[in-house]
């Protein structure tokens, strides 16, 4: 599931919600359908947004030390990429 499903599932609610007029003899609600599909929407995308930013997330360490030896100044850059574990 990602960002698009989210946006269809929203869609899709908000259509059944807001633009379909149909009796159904009161055994379907197709209204409380759509609310139901458009909150499930919201939180779909919500939650692949979340993993999509915490993905990106990056962290570089610089350090610099002088080498007792040979007394020359030595520079150690590290990348670490936050991957989320699914």
């Amino acid at each position: 599931m990602g960002i698009g499903t989210g946006i269809g599932l929203f869609v899709v609610g908000a259509i059944l919600a807001f633009a379909v007029n149909v009796d159904l003899g009161g055994y379907i609600n197709l209204s409380l359908i759509g609310y139901i599909l458009m909150g499930a929407g919201v939180v779909v995308f919500l939650i692949s947004l979340i993993f999509v930013l915490r993905r990106r997330q990056t962290t570089a360490t610089t350090r610099t030390a002088v080498d007792p030896a040979s007394g020359e100044q030595v520079t150690r850059s590290t990348r670490d990429s936050n991957d989320p574990l699914v």
